[in-house]
């Protein structure tokens, strides 16, 4: 099995490193990774400028790792990976993380490493993206990924279809198949002078509290120490509302 590896948290973080060379069991690991933190970039891709890449010095026991850098975003450099670093030699599976910090509820929405799976994805290729909600020991976190990679090899995963992962602090006491939960963050906007005295923000506040879903990955996560496994698709249609919009009495609208 080939598997392009790669992430938000740019090209030398422990996390990745992590993920890819607990991967190499299965097969040929390639890393291609935006060259520094892109974290909350969701699926931005870079049109209108040239990206450079880098070939790294390799990882694995034996250099066995090839890596490269892209100075890009995660949907950049898994486009690149498929489309460039790896053509002529196609990935049977996209792995994104592990990434410093959890990716649940509406974080899937910003999040640059749910970004490069989904680019996997759209790319063809069966895809997942896995998190760690906190710590520097990502051991568990690799172990069960590599787990999944075989099943995802085993069994396939339906087009337009990729898996998004958390894991919890501390040692999982299993795993559960989630929902998309729902969590808030207090909102903040910082405003500072630069030294010129022009005002400059900051923005992003705190996550305040998670919602009590049934079945859902915050739920798993911080309630019952489990790793989520949530099934994503591509497809954002909100199906049962194409009927009643048809209803609207808006210009020229064809009904048929």
């Amino acid at each position: 099995m080939r598997i392009l590896v790669s992430n938000d948290d740019g090209a030398e973080a422990p996390g990745l490193r992590a993920l890819a060379e607990a991967l190499l069991e299965l097969g040929e690991v390639v890393v291609c990774a935006p060259d520094r933190e892109q974290s909350a970039t969701s699926r931005s891709i870079s049109l209108h400028r040239p990206l450079r890449i880098e070939k790294l010095p390799p990882w694995g026991p034996d250099g066995e790792i090839e890596r490269w850098s892209v100075d890009g975003t995660p949907t950049d450099a898994v486009y690149i990976g498929l489309n460039h670093v790896m053509k002529g030699r196609a990935p049977a599976l996209v792995a994104s993380g592990i990434n410093r910090g959890p990716n649940l509820a509406n974080d899937v929405h910003y999040s640059g490493t749910v970004a490069a799976a989904m680019e996997g994805s759209v790319g063809g290729v069966p895809s997942f993206a896995i998190s760690q909600v906190k710590g520097r020991d990502y051991s568990h976190a690799a172990k069960f990924a590599a787990a999944l990679a075989r099943e995802i090899g085993r069994h396939g995963l339906p087009p337009g279809t990729l898996l998004n992962v958390n894991v919890p602090p501390g040692t999982p006491q299993g795993a559960q198949i989630t929902a998309i939960g729902r969590r808030s963050y207090s909102a903040a906007v910082v405003e500072k002078l630069d030294p010129r005295g022009r005002a400059y923000y900051w923005i992003g506040g705190d996550e305040q509290a998670h919602e009590n879903v049934p079945g859902s990955d915050c739920n798993a996560v911080f309630d019952r120490r489990l790793i989520s496994v949530t099934p994503l698709h591509l497809d954002l249609t909100r199906r049962e509302l194409v009927e009643e919009l048809k209803g609207w009495e808006l210009p020229g609208l064809v009904r048929d």
